[in-house]
C-alpha cells in the first residue's frame, strides 16, 4: 500500500511517499522510510508522531493514502510567541 512519511525541522522539510505491507505500524514505516537515517536527531523514544495531524501511537496501524508525521519538540514557548506578536 502506498503511504507518505514526513517530517520538518525549521529549515527544510522531507515528504517521502513509499509502499509498504498492509498491517504496517508506524514504527515500521518510519523505518522503511530511511528518515531515521537521513536524520539521526529523530528520536522516537521523546518525540511524538501522528497520522494527518492526529496523535498516534508507533504501534498504530497504516491505511493507503495515510501521511505519517514526525513532530518535532517545540523550540519556543507559543504564549510568549503571541506577546511578542502583539507587542
Amino acid at each position: 500500500m502506498n503511504v507518505g512519511v514526513c517530517y520538518a525541522q525549521a529549515d527544510r522539510q522531507i515528504w517521502l511517499r513509499l509502499e509498504v505491507p498492509e498491517g504496517s505500524t508506524i514504527a515500521e514505516v518510519i523505518e522503511l522510510s530511511g528518515v531515521l537515517t537521513q536524520y539521526p536527531e529523530i528520536d522516537l523514544e521523546s518525540q511524538k508522531v501522528g497520522i494527518f495531524g492526529k496523535l498516534a501511537k508507533l504501534d498504530a496501524s497504516v491505511k493507503e493514502g495515510d501521511r505519517v508525521e514526525i513532530y518535532r519538540k517545540i523550540t519556543a514557548d507559543p504564549a510568549q510567541v503571541q506577546r511578542r506578536r502583539v507587542a
